[in-house]
């Protein structure tokens, strides 16, 4: 199948890269000022050793495609779909929060998008170029997609992409948010990292009462999410652990603050769930970004 991917950051060279050495034909969205010095060789380097896949890069996605994958920052989406000028038979959004999906279906159509969630450690390096620091990949996609996806998440589960179809869409995109936002929330109100947090008895209650507050608006949301669960994974990340958030926050840049942590306040106030430790960590936040 022909891929195009919008968003050539960590996500996006990490599935590019992933599908080129598949065999799949990849395309790659970047920007004209990159597009003239972007290699022809993607290159992501894995625990178990290192890709170099042919890619082939356009400043505006003009020709047919299958999949149109999209990994840019939320608050880039829209200026990003500005030289999408195609209509992929598929698209699949790997971004951050839940939003994005109702944004998708008014511009493809409600069938075309499958959204998708994906937690993986890895970072961009130089453009063209990645690194994949946790040994799996784990990568959901929403049931709708898989007449046409499931032959290539099952040649992606050989290279260690841990890969599920789950039916309920809700489920699919609230169980990412309802680690991801309460995890980067507090670390990033509190500077500190997984086992700081989880030593210190404060920021361990503000982070177990975001996780409340982030599944009680999940299942009035229409998804299944069990909190206990939940609160396990956090425990049992690695101690050193940050969030890409906090390093945002540490480094100043642009946040994507109202797309992880706004759909759980507005889902408070939509369906009266108390949220108020979300608010709070997230004024903390912008204060501390301000």
């Amino acid at each position: 199948m022909k891929h195009a991917i919008l968003g050539v950051g960590a996500i996006g060279g990490l599935i590019g890269t992933a599908l080129s050495s598949l065999g799949e034909d990849v395309t790659v969205v970047v920007r004209p000022a990159t597009l003239p010095a972007f290699p022809a060789n993607l290159s992501l380097e894995r625990p178990s050793g290192t890709l170099t896949p042919p890619v082939k890069a356009v400043g505006a996605l003009t020709e047919p495609i299958d999949v149109l994958w999209i990994a840019t920052k939320t608050y880039q989406l829209q200026s990003a779909l500005e030289v999408v000028q195609v209509t992929p038979r598929c698209v699949v959004p790997l971004l951050n929060g839940v939003d994005h999906v109702a944004v998708l279906r008014k511009r493809f159509g409600p069938e075309r998008v499958v959204p998708g969630t994906i937690a993986v450690e890895a970072e961009k390096v130089a453009p063209g170029q990645f690194i994949q620091r946790s040994p799996v990949v784990r990568l959901n996609l929403a049931a709708s997609g898989e007449s046409l996806l499931g032959a290539i998440v099952g040649q992606l589960g050989n290279l260690g992409f841990a890969c599920q179809f789950i039916a309920n869409e809700q489920t699919l995109l609230w169980g990412k948010l309802c680690f991801l936002g309460p995890f980067a929330l507090v670390t990033s109100a509190s500077g500190m990292n997984a086992g700081e947090i989880l030593a210190n008895a404060a920021w361990k209650q503000k982070l177990s009462s975001a996780i409340a507050e982030a599944c009680a608006v999940a299942n009035a949301s229409g998804a299944q999410i069990d909190a206990t669960r939940i609160q396990s994974v956090v425990e049992s990340s690695p101690p050193a652990m940050r969030s890409s958030m906090q390093k945002d926050v540490a480094a100043g840049r642009q946040l994507e603050l109202d797309a992880i942590g706004g759909p759980i306040v507005r889902g408070g106030a939509l369906y009266g769930v108390d949220v108020s430790t979300t608010v709070s960590l997230m004024a903390d936040i912008q204060a501390k970004a301000a």
